[in-house]
């Protein structure tokens, strides 16, 4: 009878110890895959049959053919001479760039000689960044009888203090926050060219900068809490921080992006508790899309909130689950791949919001009822700390909001909006590291909001920036929310 328990004991003990196991060897895969391996999580189905690849025929029915005639076949070669279709030549070069025309003469004497045209090669050519000075001269005029003097009042300029212009201003803020340039290195360029620009200067020029637009992103909040469809994600930035003395704060950048009006707005707070976004969408009614973390739990609690999760991290779970159980994470991301088929398609065919829902009715829905009840019926099956089984625990336990995609057109099957707009903050972290203040880290918040905006609407972040800055200062505040990147029209002369 011991030796009966003994060994369900010891067969306890295996099991504890293999699901160990599994989590090591997941979690060093995990880990290699992050230092070395590709980020994308492709997934190539095994529905190629081995029979595909060959003719099916046997080797014994081979073998059982009578050879009964022999013909001899005679043939005719016709030599062809194959014809190379011409190049169709580089790109054309666009129109709005400056020509420098070079004369390139011939050596002999064309005197006398009629031209009969012209060959043109143009070649793109390129020259650094050019500083320059604008020197404003005002002439001063004395009133008759000693009565004063007259003087052009000195034009706005956005920081009047400041030695930049709107230009620097603004180139100094995208080679930052769009090319991930930081500061030093910034200053380091300008020595090059034989300016004295100190760090504490740049720094000042990026905060005065921030000061003048911030009325600008305070009105991108309004028009973005106002919508009824947001996705929500967050991200970490370490701050230096005067009461951490020797180490960073670790900070995050609150992220709430509208796919359907392409607005995104980062919200800067010291940790990752449920009172940023608590605050920030004390007012939102609408469909809120996150990643299943659950800190944003509380707000299914919240009348008027919608929630819905991401099919792609439900995704990811299976396929880092591969090598745990190979057959039943195959089978979902095989399920999962359908549904997102489905969205290549609408997509495509440029379906509307109507039709993109009529689709989704008819081949999405079915594919996810059958997916969420065959997942319970794995999940008894496996073990639960098992990479497989945390798959299916994850799923399982957010089906019902990875569903809810289907039931509206507008809504994305996933919160890959919000990620995509994170990415400049991940690789700003590796060339700035991190932001020197509480308050930096909020106006890099703000920063990251205006240009990111530019970026979903196409625009050339420095000439928006640039022209902003020249006219901020004299603009209507009733009408700021005209400078925003989607409204923003630039003045034209004439």
């Amino acid at each position: 009878m011991q030796t009966t328990e003994a060994l369900v004991d010891y067969k306890v003990l295996h099991e504890e110890l293999q699901v160990k196991y599994d989590l090591v060897v997941q979690e060093l895969k995990q880990l290699k895959q992050l230092i070395f391996g590709s980020k994308h999580e492709r997934f190539v189905p095994a529905g190629i049959h081995p029979a595909q690849l060959t003719l099916d025929i046997q080797p014994e029915a081979v073998a059982a053919v009578k050879i009964t005639d022999v013909k001899k076949i005679e043939y005719t070669k016709v030599k062809t001479q194959v014809v190379n279709n011409t190049h169709p030549g580089r790109h054309k070069l666009p129109e709005h760039l400056e020509r420098r025309e070079i004369i390139v003469a011939p050596a002999e004497n064309t005197a006398g000689l009629k031209k009969i045209g012209e060959e043109i090669t143009e070649e793109l050519e390129y020259e650094p960044g050019k500083l320059f000075v604008n020197k404003y001269v005002r002439p001063k005029y004395a009133k008759p009888d000693n009565e004063g003097v007259i003087i052009a009042p000195m034009p706005e300029r956005p920081l009047p203090k400041a030695i930049a212009g709107a230009g620097l201003l603004a180139q100094i803020v995208i080679d930052k926050y769009v090319d991930h340039l930081p500061l030093y290195r910034q200053m380091e360029r300008f020595k090059r060219e034989g300016i004295n620009m100190p760090y504490s200067t740049l720094s000042d020029n990026v905060s005065g900068t921030c000061a003048l637009i911030k009325p600008l992103y305070q009105a991108l909040i309004k028009i973005i809490l106002q919508s009824d469809y947001l996705h929500a994600d967050e991200s970490p930035v370490k701050v230096l921080d005067k009461d951490k003395k020797g180490e960073t704060h670790r900070g995050y950048f609150w992220v709430y992006h509208n796919s359907i009006d392409r607005l995104v707005m980062f919200d800067y707070q010291p940790g990752r508790g449920r009172e940023g976004p608590q605050q920030i969408l004390k007012y939102f009614k609408g469909h809120l899309q996150t990643d299943g973390y659950v800190v944003y739990d509380f707000f299914k609690e919240k009348e008027g909130i919608t929630m819905l999760h991401c099919m792609a991290h439900a995704r990811r779970k299976f396929y880092d689950a591969m090598d745990n159980d190979k057959h039943t994470a195959e089978y979902a991301l095989q399920q999962i791949g359908k549904l997102y088929d489905i969205e290549r398609k609408a997509k495509q065919q440029q379906l509307n919001a109507d039709e993109v829902l009529g689709l989704r009715q008819a081949e999405a829905l079915p594919i996810l009822q059958q997916l969420g009840g065959w997942m319970k019926e794995q999940y008894v099956m496996t073990l639960p700390k098992s990479p497989i089984g945390q798959a299916l625990g994850y799923s399982i336990e957010r089906w019902d909001e990875l569903m809810i995609y289907a039931s509206d057109g507008k809504l994305n099957i996933d919160n890959n909006p919000v990620e995509n707009s994170i990415r400049p903050v991940a690789i700003g972290r590796k060339n700035y590291l991190f932001a020197g203040s509480h308050e930096a880290a909020q106006r890099s918040a703000m920063l990251y909001s205006l240009l990111g905006t530019c970026k979903l609407h196409r625009i050339n972040p420095f000439i928006w920036l640039r022209d902003v800055l020249q006219r901020i200062a004299s603009h209507p505040i009733n009408k700021i929310e005209e400078l925003l990147p989607h409204k923003w029209q630039p003045i034209t002369n004439g």
